[in-house]
């Protein structure tokens, strides 16, 4: 028998049926500092992500609260797992309480080599429809990573000047679990300190990069006056719990917004584009 190998997942799809019905909307807005949308008001951008958890039981879960691979998502003998970035096109709104479709497909598996060492990097590929048809189509870039003896960051970013941007946010373990209750996200990083020191060594509580994703987005359309239609970003620096979140944007010639978050005025830590124009 052909040994398996984390390329025969290529292809591999899985389809999901849900809604976001109101309470979880409320939820997301007060952690958010938002007001609630009502039923049938459009779901603020993003917002999506909560409609969609990771129904594992708990005998599915791994050490880090993840749930095991080997099912949709291929069996990568890397023990550190994270959310890289991604891209998403808007079609159209959804809504609260609507019945929403995600079909996910994995599009590629590729294996690098960097400064953490050996990289697997997975992309995922979602195509979510409202009531209405196609509303989002999204692309997921999935990293995993050797375990380190010790955090060891990346280069640091200088922060950009010239900003049409410049937000404070305040992160807190409070805020990341709560944001951890709303998308059902059980990894550890971003609740249990001691995991987050002791095994995966960091020096603090990891800011999700979805939670950062949703403030450059917000932000970008109140700058606007509309929501973008495209949005890409990509995490190229940790966030902890004890760091202040600016969010960050630089007008572009096309209309497009340059955008990241960081830390105070140390480094950058998610850098995002967002835009109006249609694309070819």
């Amino acid at each position: 028998m052909n040994k398996v190998t984390a390329a025969d997942w290529i292809g591999r799809e899985e389809t999901v049926r849900t809604r976001l019905d109101p309470s979880l909307a409320a939820m997301m807005a007060a952690t958010l500092d938002q007001p609630a949308p009502s039923d049938g008001e459009v779901l603020p951008q993003l917002w999506h992500w909560a409609a969609f958890p990771a129904l594992a039981p708990m005998r599915g879960l791994g050490a880090d609260g993840h749930p095991k691979l080997g099912d949709f998502l291929p069996p990568i003998d890397l023990p550190r797992r994270m959310r890289a970035g991604g891209a998403l096109t808007f079609h159209a709104p959804l809504h609260v309480g609507e019945r929403l479709t995600a079909h996910a497909r994995i599009t590629d598996v590729v294996e690098k080599s960097g400064g953490a060492g050996r990289m697997v990097f997975v992309t995922v590929q979602h195509d979510i429809a409202g009531e209405n048809g196609l509303a989002i189509s999204e692309r997921q870039d999935i990293v995993y990573l050797p375990m380190p003896d010790s955090f060891q960051p990346p280069r640091p970013l200088p922060v950009p000047t010239d900003l049409v941007i410049d937000e404070v946010r305040t992160m807190s373990e409070t805020l990341l679990f709560r944001y951890s209750a709303c998308t059902f996200n059980a990894h550890r990083i971003h609740y249990d300190r001691a995991y987050a020191a002791e095994v995966e060594k960091y020096p603090g509580l990891i800011v999700h990069g979805p939670l950062q994703a949703t403030y450059l987005i917000d932000a970008a359309r109140r700058q606007n006056g509309s929501p973008p239609r495209h949005f890409k970003f990509r995490s190229v620096y940790p966030m902890f719990h004890h760091d202040t979140l600016r969010v960050l944007a630089q007008a572009q010639a096309d209309g497009s917004l340059q955008m990241c978050t960081a830390t105070g005025s140390a480094h950058q830590n998610m850098q995002a584009t967002a835009s109006w124009e249609e694309t070819t």
